[in-house]
């Protein structure tokens, strides 16, 4: 089974990037994110498997150390080998400090085939388009769309979950970011 350990934004800072989903499926070029059953985050850390009591465990310890933290995305950006459109968060020591924690924390689950999620390799985005296999108009229609409405957004990161990926993604648990406030 595949994890990810996932950073979730507040309600309005979601919305506002769910908005790019939900007008890609209105045009009807895409509706893959909706079939993944996701919503949007930064995904921290990749798991090959975990022991989910043990991982939320160490999860919730985790939430009770961090605060929520700023969350700004301010451009675009795409990975184009699996055609993956996505906004882009600017970043600060803390989300460098937060990632690098948490994978210290849970240095025990096997992170064979996501490293590209440890620390060092790790390029943070927010997915608004899974474009691999459709045709490559439709991923220029997405391309030019997301880029035409994109307007910068400002929030907060402001809980974390253990999500298991099948065919879908399932939040097995999530937790606010409860860690005491500057």
């Amino acid at each position: 089974m595949t994890y990810a350990i996932e950073l979730f934004f507040n309600k309005e800072m979601e919305e506002k990037l769910f908005y790019y989903i939900e007008k890609l499926a209105k045009e009807k070029i895409t509706t893959r994110f909706f079939d993944y059953k996701a919503r949007p985050h930064v995904a921290l850390a990749g798991f090959k498997d975990v022991d989910e009591k043990e991982c939320i465990e160490k999860l919730k310890e985790f939430a009770k150390k961090h605060k929520a933290i700023p969350a700004y995305i301010g451009s675009l950006g795409m990975f184009p080998d699996s055609r993956t459109i996505f906004a882009s968060p600017i970043m600060t020591e803390s989300m460098y400090q937060i990632h690098r924690e948490l994978h210290e924390s849970l240095c025990v689950f096997d992170t064979r085939g996501y490293e590209w999620y440890l620390p060092g390799r790790w390029v943070p985005h927010s997915t608004l388009a899974m474009m691999r296999g459709e045709d490559d108009e439709a991923f220029y229609k997405a391309c030019e769309l997301v880029l035409r409405e994109f307007e910068k957004v400002n929030g907060v990161f402001a809980s974390i979950g253990l999500v298991k990926i099948t065919p879908y993604a399932e939040e097995v648990f999530v937790t606010e970011l409860m860690g005491e406030q500057e």
